[in-house]
């Protein structure tokens, strides 16, 4: 077995720095403590995959109904399964808490490794390969954006799976590359695109994007060939979760993001100036030299400044494009990095004599050096040895670039050793540390833990006290000294699914969404207002509290004595607990910040059953699609509306016998009077809700979210009414309302079985004769080369 070279040595050393520096920042001891993640959106997560490993898996499912958030909405229908998979499989073995702060970092920690991977497999050789791993380091602790995806800051803020699918993402773009080269891996690179997928859609474009460049750049018939089963097999595997995703679309919500226009600032950040400089000098070397993966980055990296430009408003944000165009640069400043590196070694040649002998574990590793990036490249094709000091420059290249951009990233992280700090002088200070602190030492670290304990207490209290149900609470931004703003998402995490909370994560998911933003405005004293181009009132207990009983919510959490004094003298309104007082430094109305001593009032809401008996038949509105945004708008103008409206909904369509209405028509509907049914007997679930009625033939308000695959037992429906409800007409005395399958999810699944069988297919496939491929070449074998740290990466010239 032959020993590796100084070389390889050097550039696993390099790679491995890059991994553990990464890992070091986010401090393991608190990584493997066991406490709950909090911190942003990332706080809010941890509810999901405890939901599904509790009850999706359990009926058989990985995406379906969970009534914990809003009124009820789709879990991993609108959002990325297999990252919560993942926390599930490793709960098996470690705490909970352990095992999503695990699975958030797995991203960030695979992506030098990816990196790595993706530039040997292009063909990039000597250091650059592990130089571009390197430079992935100040990638990930870039600072100029902080939620856009890719970097530590994003994946903190809660955008993991987009970190972990961006990694995958480079895996497939280098096996894919390798693919079009040798026709081997097909079947690998498949299931690395199905994994991009499932785990983020938007590095999926950039995957599939990268793939047709890839493709494009030497493109023949046979490298078709070669692709098309890739690109089909991998949306096979990933169909029963695409497939229902786009086609029920209508049944989100679009938050109206504004797009960014602040081009120079977004795209050249002072951060990125030396990086450009060094991408600028890889882009260069790779055009005269007709290098493929500098090309190819090259490429990408306009792409996506030019897609982020151009792109128009829409329910893609422009400012979801910038990660790829912040990682194409960093990656071509590796390549920079590298000729810089050859281009050392270059000169230490010309001044070395040639009498020295050469190495022998320098072999084949110093020809394949020598054509790394362009300088003193004709070496390898002239068949002339390097000087031993030639040899070490490039073989420490990556080791040399390790230690010089790891201290710089160190340095404004205050990551360096005490000696070293000492001498450096820098007023540059990183805001990572602490939020990698704030977010892994957990909720139960927080000073303010107490607190929120005490308020998850009082609320199981209330929910043993006086019955399970939704629950909306009062926002404030002081609510992130619990951990995060989005701390009491997770009361029914902590109660078992008891206690619902109106507000979750996941905004697009759900198309109650606008309904809950709109009434947590007239029942906090300063709401959150996330979603764009609402007609948002102030507080108004008086109108809040009647979307609370229009949407069945049956508790009610206020903090402020603004929003307290309202609750207080309101009849619907009964309270039924208060929390502990505690002491918070809060700022409300605009007055100076004070400290304050509170405590949560806990107000059982009136007529707020799931189920209501209505008095009129429902009205279709005839010129409103089933969903989308001429929906929304119809429906937030009824739900804003005067009260009285509310006796009619609105309905998107019905049984022939309800009215059909123009838009004309819709603020005075006809009003066709029914006789009400008794409802009784009501009984919730995670994937059905059902009751008694002692009128069939009646119609009743369901309010739980619509969403197509509810399926009636024992009624006709249900129909989606305004704000976003159901209606049914029972056709006996009990009714079950249950989440079901479609045939959109059974075609989604049917291909994704489907394609397995391709998958093996394509797999075990021998490659046609006529691909052309050279017959002493073994492409597995070279696939096994390419992926390690091996001396010899290539066959090289006699």
């Amino acid at each position: 077995m032959r020993r590796p070279s100084l070389a390889s040595l050097c550039s696993l050393i390099a790679v491995a720095a890059a991994v553990l520096f990464v890992f070091w920042q986010l401090k393991p001891e608190l990584l493997f403590a066991n406490t709950t993640p909090s911190g942003g959106d990332m706080g809010a997560h941890v509810w999901g995959p405890a939901f599904l490993r509790d009850h999706l898996l359990a009926h058989g499912r990985l995406t379906g109904w969970t009534p914990d958030w809003y009124m009820g909405f789709p879990l991993l229908t609108f959002y990325f399964p297999l990252p919560s998979l993942l926390i599930v499989v490793l709960d098996v073995l470690l705490p909970y808490g352990v095992a999503f702060k695990l699975v958030t970092v797995m991203g960030v920690l695979a992506l030098p490794v990816a990196a790595y991977v993706f530039a040997r497999l292009v063909g990039l050789r000597g250091s650059a390969p592990a130089c571009v791993a390197v430079l992935t380091v100040p990638f990930l602790f870039e600072r100029s954006y902080t939620i856009y995806g890719g970097n530590i800051a994003s994946t903190l803020a809660g955008e993991f799976s987009f970190s972990i699918s961006l990694a995958a993402a480079l895996l497939f773009l280098g096996v894919f590359a390798r693919c079009l080269e040798t026709g081997r891996g097909r079947g690998l690179a498949a299931v690395l695109l199905a994994v991009t997928g499932l785990c983020h859609l938007l590095p999926t474009i950039f995957a599939v994007g990268g793939a047709v460049v890839l493709l494009a750049l030497r493109f023949d018939r046979r490298r078709l060939r070669l692709a098309l089963p890739v690109a089909v097999v991998a949306a096979m595997l990933g169909a029963f979760w695409w497939l229902p995703f786009l086609m029920r679309l209508p049944y989100t919500t679009d938050m109206g993001w504004e797009p960014l226009t602040t081009y120079h600032k977004a795209l050249l950040p002072t951060s990125l100036q030396i990086p450009l400089i060094l991408a600028a000098l890889g882009a260069a070397t790779s055009l005269v030299l007709r290098r493929r993966a500098g090309v190819f980055l090259l490429l990408m990296a306009a792409a996506s400044a030019v897609i982020f430009m151009g792109m128009p408003a829409g329910r893609l944000w422009n400012a979801r494009v910038l990660p790829f165009w912040f990682l194409s640069v960093y990656l071509l400043a590796g390549i920079g990095v590298a000729v810089m590196g050859e281009a050392a070694a270059a000169v230490v040649g010309a001044l070395t004599a040639r009498a020295a002998p050469v190495p022998d574990d320098v072999g084949d590793s110093a020809d394949d050096h020598a054509q790394s990036n362009g300088h003193g490249a004709s070496k390898a094709f002239e068949n002339v040895a390097p000087t031993r000091a030639e040899y070490v420059v490039r073989s420490l290249t990556p080791v040399v670039v390790a230690v010089v951009f790891l201290a710089v990233t160190a340095l404004p992280l205050k990551a360096l050793p005490a000696s070293v700090a000492a001498s450096v002088k820098t007023t540059d200070s990183s805001f990572i540390p602490g939020w990698v602190r704030w977010n892994y030492e957990g909720y139960e670290r927080k000073a303010a833990y107490p607190e929120y304990r005490d308020v998850i207490a009082t609320m199981a209290r209330v929910g043993r006290q006086h019955g399970c149900g939704r629950s909306s609470w009062e926002y404030e931004p002081e609510l992130d000294r619990y951990g995060t703003p989005m701390a009491l998402m997770l009361l029914p995490y902590w109660t078992k699914g008891c206690i619902g909370s109106m507000e979750g994560l996941y905004f697009e998911s759900s198309a109650t969404t606008p309904y809950h933003f709109l009434s947590n405005s007239e029942l906090s004293l300063r709401p959150p207002r996330p979603q764009r181009d609402l007609p948002y009132r102030d507080l108004d207990l008086r109108t809040g509290v009647q979307h609370l009983q229009l949407m069945g919510v049956r508790y009610y959490m206020a903090l402020s004595e603004a929003a307290q004094s309202q609750a207080r003298v309101h009849p619907d309104l009964k309270l039924v607990d208060r929390s502990n007082a505690f002491s918070a430094t809060v700022t409300e109305s605009g007055k100076p910040a004070e400290t304050k001593t509170r405590s949560w009032e806990v107000y059982e809401v009136a007529h707020t059953a799931v189920v209501a008996p209505l008095s009129f038949e429902p009205v279709v509105a005839r010129d409103v699609p089933k969903g989308g945004k001429k929906w929304q708008n119809a429906a937030v103008d009824w739900f804003q509306g005067d009260p009285n409206r509310w006796e009619v909904p609105l309905a998107a369509s019905g049984p022939k016998e309800w009215a059909r209405v123009g838009a004309s028509a819709q603020n005075d509907p006809p009003r066709r009077a029914v006789r009400q049914a008794k409802v009784t007997n009501i009984r919730t679930g995670d994937d059905r809700i059902s009751f008694d009625v002692d009128r069939p033939g009646t119609p009743v308000l369901v309010k739980a979210s619509y969403f197509p695959n509810w399926r009636p037992s024992g009624a006709r429906g249900p129909w989606r009414v305004t704000p976003n409800s159901m209606v049914v007409i029972p056709t006996a005395r009990h009714v079950t309302l249950h989440y079901g399958e479609t045939p959109v999810d059974l075609i989604g699944w049917a291909l994704t079985y489907l394609g397995v069988l391709a998958l093996v297919f394509i797999s075990r496939r021998p490659l046609d004769r006529s691909d052309d491929f050279s017959e002493d070449e073994d492409p597995d074998e070279e696939l096994r080369r390419m992926t390690s740290f091996a001396p010899e990466l290539e066959p090289q010239p006699a």
